[in-house]
């Protein structure tokens, strides 16, 4: 199964880009005070020396940057400028959610959120019903916990946290073995949502939670009545609201590694309704895990790990599916006013081969325009960027794009990553 969805180079549109700013360590996000001030978060992942702990830096007239507020739970995923202060998501362990206001105190939002696994607290995105918005990314690939944990390089850990369901599941008792790698002279044998090298949940009812993982969530602006919108997406990035108030979300769907790995999945695009099942860990999308199209490189022909499907929503078929291991992160609506108005602008980080996947093209490192009137796809043509990661609008109708920087593995859980690459480029909408 190869890219699903229209040609995107139909329609492509070729913009300028000017780097504004440079010298990020990993920067994930950027956002806008109410005076025009710009502000990056970086995300404090200590790869070539960096300093770990995330910080929030804000960008000078001339380009440099000063940092304003140091030492968040790393990876920073998000920072979102609202009513006067900005909405900080921190995917540390534990997860948490901050408000900060320039030349104040860090305040605590919302804490205790799943983290130390494969993904984590991401942006907030504040909805039209004042609520806020942020998704929680899976602490697996598919569900189970596996040896790939030492590949990632944000992770490197074993045992870490296992998934919690946001519905009620019950599982079909499928149990993983792989090697121990505290005994060389045994076998490790896991069950889904169980941490690694325990079984006893293989053919349990387990019942949704409050945080829970691989899922869409929202609280108050306070951290109050913490619910949960949707689950099944596995790691949902990018958040926005439509100028009709509909959310949209991107979700990065399974990769080719692990204990349960899965072949050929497309990165997602969903309209997010309160009440719907997204797939994961069962389906992409609407599409079941055993269809052949999904067979991976690195194990056999994944089965299904929930066995109440019949019990849960029908799973959600998505708007858009992006090119396989594209990394879609964060999105953006672009402002009215411009020729581009009311479409979407879409960050693709980029793949991860060949931990994600067999060695094979680069995909991804660049932007794409989505028309929210039809779902088609098109390329927006700028920069060179090395890992674009987050696009937000300006007053004046541009768009700032956020390049986490140089950033490569190499296999056997080798990175190659270069700090102070990280770069805010702007690109003109006019």
């Amino acid at each position: 199964m190869g890219f699903h969805g229209t040609d995107v180079m139909s329609g492509a549109v070729t913009l300028a880009a000017e780097r504004v700013a440079g010298g990020f360590d990993f920067p994930t996000s950027a956002a806008l005070a109410d005076d025009g001030t710009v502000y990056v978060a970086e995300s404090g992942l200590p790869f070539d020396g960096a300093k770990p702990g995330g910080s929030i830096r804000r960008v000078e007239a001339d380009g440099s940057s000063t940092v304003v507020l140091a030492d968040l739970r790393a990876p920073v995923n998000g920072l979102t400028a609202h009513d006067g202060g900005f909405y900080i998501a921190e995917g540390g362990f534990p997860g948490r959610i901050s408000r900060w206001t320039p030349g104040g105190k860090r305040m605590t939002v919302l804490d205790g959120l799943p983290g130390r696994g494969n993904y984590h607290t991401n942006t907030v995105a504040v909805g039209p019903d004042g609520w806020l918005y942020f998704s929680q990314g899976a602490m697996t690939n598919s569900g189970v916990v596996g040896l790939d944990a030492y590949d990632l390089a944000w992770l490197k850990q074993l045992p870490h946290p296992c998934d919690l369901p946001g519905f009620d599941i019950e599982l079909t008792g499928e149990i993983f073995e792989t090697a121990d790698p505290f005994d060389p002279n045994n076998r490790a044998l896991t069950a889904a949502f169980a941490g690694f090298g325990e079984t006893q949940t293989r053919n349990a009812k387990l019942a949704g939670q409050v945080p829970c993982t691989a899922a869409v969530m929202r609280c108050q602006p306070d951290g109050s009545e913490l619910t949960v919108v949707a689950w099944g997406l596995r790691n949902a990035y990018g958040l926005a609201f439509l100028p009709d108030g509909r959310l949209v979300a991107t979700d990065q769907s399974p990769d080719d590694r692990g204990s349960r790995p899965i072949g050929n999945a497309p990165d997602l695009l969903h309209l997010v309704e309160a009440g719907g099942w997204y797939g994961w860990p069962d389906f992409i999308g609407s599409r079941p895990v055993t269809d052949p199209a999904f067979a991976p490189h690195r194990g056999p022909q994944p089965k299904f790990i929930l066995a109440n499907h019949d019990k849960l929503p029908p799973p959600r078929q998505p708007v858009a599916e992006f090119a396989v291991n594209a990394a879609a992160t964060k999105l953006a609506v672009l402002p009215a006013g411009t020729r581009l108005a009311g479409q979407l602008a879409i960050a693709m980080f980029g793949d991860e081969k060949p931990m994600t996947a067999p060695p094979g093209p680069k995909v991804g490192r660049s932007l794409l325009r989505v028309d929210p009137s039809d779902w088609s796809q098109h390329l927006l043509m700028a920069g060179p960027f090395l890992r674009p990661i987050d696009v937000v609008t300006t007053p004046d109708r541009a768009l700032l794009v956020v390049d986490f920087g140089h950033f490569e593995m190499k296999g056997m859980g080798r990175i190659e990553a270069t700090r102070h690459t990280g770069a805010l480029w702007r690109i003109t909408l006019d």
